[in-house]
């Protein structure tokens, strides 16, 4: 499961797709304490919200959000309701780094085009769900050395 902290801007076709899926899923397993990814170690950042299902909905809608930009149609009904303000989740800046290079280089082997329109920027910029806090990368990240 990979719950991008960068903007949906910058995901490809395939990654926006698939960010929507996981984002449903972790939708569906945020309020439940046993299941299938019910302690997958990237919830921790919802769960440690006020309201974890509003969190997991405003990410969800950003993603939404991006996808109808690029004329596709993703079915925001999946989205639960909710009335509840969110308040921004801090993403360290090393964090977002590691994703930004972890994504890059998805892009150069899965989307030539996508990595070269995005090839020059040095730091992505966050999802709007999150803002950028200086700090190493995430506790519960697992990098590849």
């Amino acid at each position: 499961m990979r719950l991008w902290s960068v903007h949906p801007r910058y995901l490809d076709r395939q990654a926006l797709i698939a960010g929507w899926r996981e984002a449903l899923l972790a939708q569906t397993v945020i309020g439940r304490s046993t299941g299938g990814y019910s302690r997958h170690p990237q919830l921790e950042r919802f769960r440690e919200q006020p309201s974890p299902g509003a969190a997991v909905a405003t990410f969800l809608s950003a993603i939404a959000d991006e996808a109808e930009d690029r004329g596709y149609s993703f079915t925001r009904s999946k989205i639960l309701p909710f009335d509840e303000e969110v308040a921004p989740i801090p993403v360290t800046t090393e964090q977002l780094n590691y994703e930004w290079q972890h994504l890059m280089a998805k892009l150069a082997i899965r989307s030539p085009e996508t990595h070269a329109r995005w090839a020059n920027i040095a730091t992505a910029d966050p999802h709007p769900l999150f803002v950028v806090v200086d700090g190493p990368i995430a506790s519960w990240e697992r990098p590849k050395n």
